[in-house]
């Protein structure tokens, strides 16, 4: 029998009711929904004050493992959806966000698309594709401090207002430039949307494999962001000459403390986090909608059908194109090459 766990945010009260709402059509549709013990216990209770009709759920670690979970169903922003990634990263699991937050780039559907999304997903209507993580160390005199990962981004952030930090940042081993800022965000392309697009950094396809860096509020000449290969290792590295210190945040959830002279590395991970796809609409396009950019005036490409070559080459400008070699300066000049006048007549 098919299984399928539901992460929602319990503190929300529209995601209590999509998570009452979602646990219903999967039971009606012969799949075992299924939740955590926390999530199960504040959703039951809200069934409660709503006399809903009471679902059999099972739990997770009690009636069921992750190995025993087809996919995971993700309601709320893209916070929810990157704490399901923390808990699911180890097992072969894909998830699909439902968004009940603002922008929701990493969800795949609406709140008032939950019926059609639920449908899809018990027919088995959708695609996993992967997406690029990093893996995150910190270390101080050559020992290791901690270690973690991120799906968006790791960001080393000075960890008083008031003061900004001194930093070296790296490539492959090679220093770059030192300046002083508030913070370096080193992302994935899917990172690239969030973190790093705030701070001015590119947008990145999420099927381009590279890393970004991305300097924040640098007092530098040079602090532009950079696209990176995926197989190099970005550093970061808090300076000594202040007593400032830093803090690493990895997807805005797990942080360690960096006094100076810590040492931040970042490279790709050899563990994606899988995330299920309903459809096929290009990433160009989840952009214009997710951001609601302005597109008037567009036109598009010709159609195929329509398309046709040119009937004869377009003419040249000018009657003769004369190409000069450079000359050395102790070299004569060239002679000048000049046209018949018509107009003009001779003595």
């Amino acid at each position: 029998m098919r299984r399928i766990l539901i992460f929602t945010h319990t503190g929300r009260k529209d995601a209590i009711a999509a998570a009452i709402e979602t646990s219903a059509l999967l039971y009606e549709a012969g799949v075992v929904p299924v939740m955590r013990k926390a999530d199960q216990e504040a959703v039951m209770a809200a069934a409660a004050d709503h006399d809903a009709e009471h679902i059999p759920v099972h739990i997770l670690d009690e009636d069921c493992t992750l190995d025993d979970v087809d996919l995971g169903v993700v309601l709320g922003g893209d916070g929810s959806v990157l704490r399901a990634a923390e808990m699911v990263r180890s097992a072969d699991l894909p998830l699909v966000g439902v968004n009940l937050g603002h922008v929701g780039f990493l969800a795949e559907a609406e709140s008032s698309e939950l019926a059609s999304t639920v449908r899809q997903l018990v027919a088995g209507d959708y695609t996993v594709e992967e997406r690029m993580a990093i893996e995150v160390s910190v270390w101080r005199e050559n020992v290791c401090l901690g270690q973690t990962w991120a799906l968006n981004e790791a960001a080393v952030e000075k960890a008083n207002r008031e003061r900004m930090i001194e930093v070296v940042i790296e490539v492959d081993g090679r220093p770059i430039s030192t300046f002083g800022c508030d913070g370096v965000v080193m992302a994935t392309p899917t990172g690239s949307t969030a973190y790093a697009f705030s701070a001015g950094g590119p947008v990145v396809w999420p099927e381009v494999s590279a890393l970004i860096m991305m300097p924040i509020s640098a007092h530098a000449l040079f602090a532009k962001p950079m696209v990176i290969a995926p197989t190099s290792i970005m550093a970061v590295e808090i300076l000594t000459r202040t007593d400032a210190e830093a803090v690493l945040w990895c997807d805005g959830r797990r942080t360690v403390d960096l006094p100076p002279g810590a040492r931040v590395e970042a490279t790709r991970s050899d563990t994606p986090v899988k995330l299920a796809r309903l459809s096929t609409i290009p990433f160009s396009e989840r952009l214009v909608n997710k951001f609601e950019l302005p597109i008037q005036g567009w036109r598009g490409p010709a159609r195929g059908d329509l398309r046709r070559q040119a009937t004869q080459s377009l003419p040249f400008l000018s009657p003769a194109v004369h190409v000069v070699e450079p000359q050395h300066k102790d070299e004569p000049s060239p002679p000048l090459i000049g046209h018949d006048d018509p107009t003009r007549t001779s003595n």
